[in-house]
C-alpha cells in the first residue's frame, strides 16, 4: 500500500471515529410524581448551568427540543431539562380540565425543586410562552434569563394595541405540511389536549404579569408570519433587557420543527443564554 493511499486511509478513519467521540448524547429519561400526583416526565442532557424547556401545544419535549437539535446545541455548555407539560409526550394525560391551568406552571417549578435546581434559563415556545409569563408573574427569582419562542407578552391596553405596527401577512408554504406531521404525533392524546383547552381560566388570570418589574434579560424568537409585532410591542416598550429576532419566511410551526427550524433559532438561543450564563 502506498503512502498516499495509507494517509488517505487514515483521514477517513480519524474522520469517521472523531464523529463517533463526538456523536450526540441519548437524553436520560426520567419522571416525578406533582403535588396532585400526575406523573410529569422529562429529558435530560449535558452538564452546566441548567435550560429548563418547556414546548408548545401538543408537542412533547423529545419532539420541541431535541429532534430538531435545540437541545443539542445547548447541552454543549448547559444542563438541559425538558419538560412534558402535563397531557403531553409521556407525561400522564387527565382528561379533567380542572388538572390544567395554574398547576402547568407549578409542574415546572416543582421539577426545578425535585432536581433541587434554585435558578435557570427558561425557555418557552407558545403555550410553553405562556408557562413561562406565568411563572415570571408568580416565581421571577427563579429564572437567570427568560425566553420566548412563538409566543410573547401581547399588549393588555386596547389603546396600546391600536399602535401596534401591522404585522407582516403570509405564511410559510411548508406550514401545513408541518401540521400534517405534529398531528401525526403517536403520544397524541385528543381528550387531554381537549382538557387542555378547556380550564376555565378567570378573567385576567394570565395577563397579570407587570413588566416593568422584570429586570432579568428577556428574548423572544418568532417567525415573520407569526404575528411578532403583535407578540413583543409591549415587551419593547416596558422590559429593561429586552431583544425581539423575527426569523424571515417563517410561520409557527415551521420556526421550530424539525426538518423546517432555520440555524438562526438555534443560534440565537444559544448565544443569548451564553451570554447572559452566571459561569
Amino acid at each position: 500500500m502506498n503512502r498516499a493511499l495509507s494517509f488517505c486511509l487514515w483521514v477517513v478513519t480519524f474522520l469517521v471515529v472523531g464523529r463517533i467521540s463526538v456523536a450526540v448524547e441519548e437524553p436520560a429519561s426520567e419522571s416525578f410524581s406533582a403535588s396532585d400526583g400526575v406523573r410529569i416526565h422529562y429529558l435530560t442532557v449535558g452538564s452546566g448551568t441548567p435550560v429548563i424547556l418547556i414546548h408548545g401545544y401538543t408537542g412533547s419535549a423529545r419532539g420541541n427540543w431535541f429532534s430538531n437539535g435545540v437541545a443539542d446545541a445547548l447541552a454543549a455548555r448547559h444542563r438541559v431539562v425538558a419538560i412534558d407539560c402535563r397531557g403531553h409526550g409521556k407525561s400522564e394525560k387527565p382528561h379533567d380540565p380542572q388538572r390544567y391551568g395554574p398547576q402547568m406552571a407549578k409542574d415546572v417549578i416543582e421539577l426545578m425543586d425535585h432536581l433541587r435546581i434554585d435558578k435557570a434559563h427558561v425557555h418557552g415556545y407558545s403555550m410553553g410562552g405562556m408557562i413561562v409569563s406565568q411563572l415570571l408573574a408568580t416565581c421571577p427569582d427563579r429564572f437567570i434569563t427568560a425566553s420566548y419562542g412563538g409566543s410573547g407578552v401581547p399588549e393588555a391596553d386596547q389603546e396600546w394595541k391600536n399602535k401596534v405596527p401591522p404585522d407582516k401577512e403570509g405564511v410559510d408554504p411548508q406550514e401545513a405540511e408541518a401540521r400534517s406531521r405534529l398531528e401525526a404525533n403517536p403520544d397524541r392524546d385528543p381528550d387531554a389536549l381537549r382538557a387542555v383547552r378547556e380550564y376555565p381560566w378567570k378573567v385576567g388570570e394570565r395577563t397579570q404579569l407587570d413588566l416593568t418589574t422584570i429586570k432579568i434579560p428577556v428574548l423572544a424568537i418568532n417567525g415573520e408570519f407569526d404575528r411578532p409585532n403583535a407578540k413583543t410591542h409591549r415587551m419593547q416598550r416596558e422590559l429593561a433587557n429586552f431583544r425581539a429576532v423575527v426569523l424571515p419566511g417563517k410561520s409557527h410551526l415551521t420556526a421550530i420543527m424539525a426538518g423546517y427550524i432555520p440555524q438562526q433559532y438555534i443560534d440565537e438561543l444559544v448565544r443569548f443564554i451564553d451570554e447572559h450564563d452566571p459561569q
